[in-house]
C-alpha cells in the first residue's frame, strides 16, 4: 500500500498480552517495502490489509488508512491488531496490539510453522451521532516450514532410509548364515579302505 499523508515515519505501538498492557515500543516504518525473492516467500491481501510472509518466519503487515473508510480527519484513535491461530481441537489467542494513528505496518515475529493464523486490523469506531459499526480488515495464512526444517526432514529421511536398508541386509546375512550352516545341508563324505 501507497504511504498516506498522515503516516509517521516512527510507529508507536503496545503490546496487549492477557490483558496486561505492555510497555511503549517504537519501530520505523518501511515505506514502499515490496515482496522480493530475496527476503519474502509470499504476500496475502484480503482488502487493503497485506501480510508479507517473510523468509526468516517473520511476518510484515502493511495497510493504509482508505481501509477504514476515508475517515482521516475525524479518527486519532490509531489501531488494534488482534491475531488467532488453530491448534489441534481449538483456537488461541496471540498478543494484541494497540498501534498509533501515523503506523502503516507492524512486523510480526516468534510465529509457529506450518499454523493457520488469521489476523484483523480495526480502527476503533467513531462517537458522535453518526457513530459508524467497527471495520476491520483481517487475512489469514499459514507459514511455511523454514529451509533449516526442511534439511532436518531429508535428512530424517535419508537417515531412516539407511535405516532400513542395514536391517535388511542384517536379515539377509542371517538368514544365508542360517542355511549355509544349517546341519541338514551339510554334506556328508563317506571313505573306502582299500
Amino acid at each position: 500500500p501507497k504511504p498516506d499523508e498522515e503516516a509517521s515515519p516512527i510507529c508507536a505501538y503496545r503490546v496487549i498480552e492477557g490483558g496486561i498492557w505492555g510497555q511503549l515500543c517504537f519501530r520505523r516504518t518501511l515505506f514502499g517495502y515490496r515482496c522480493n525473492k530475496e527476503d519474502c516467500r509470499t504476500q496475502v491481501t484480503l482488502g487493503n490489509l497485506v501480510a508479507n510472509l517473510l523468509i526468516n518466519g517473520s511476518v510484515l503487515l502493511q495497510w493504509s488508512r482508505s481501509v477504514f473508510g476515508g475517515e482521516r480527519r475525524h479518527q486519532r484513535g490509531g489501531f488494534e491488531l488482534s491475531c488467532w491461530w488453530n491448534g489441534s481441537y481449538t483456537q488461541f489467542e496471540c498478543a494484541g496490539v494497540q498501534l498509533a494513528a501515523g503506523c502503516r505496518d507492524f512486523m510480526m515475529s516468534e510465529l509457529h510453522e506450518n499454523i493457520p493464523y488469521r489476523i484483523c486490523l480495526r480502527a476503533p469506531a467513531r462517537s458522535g451521532p453518526r457513530r459508524r459499526a467497527e471495520q476491520r480488515d483481517c487475512v489469514e495464512f499459514t507459514l511455511p516450514p523454514s529451509g533449516m526444517q526442511d534439511i532436518v526432514i531429508a535428512m530424517t529421511a535419508v537417515g531412516g532410509a539407511i535405516c532400513v536398508m542395514l536391517v535388511i541386509i542384517c536379515l539377509l546375512v542371517a538368514y544365508i548364515t542360517e542355511n549355509i550352516m544349517s546341519p541338514t545341508t551339510q554334506h556328508t563324505y563317506s571313505y573306502r579302505t582299500h
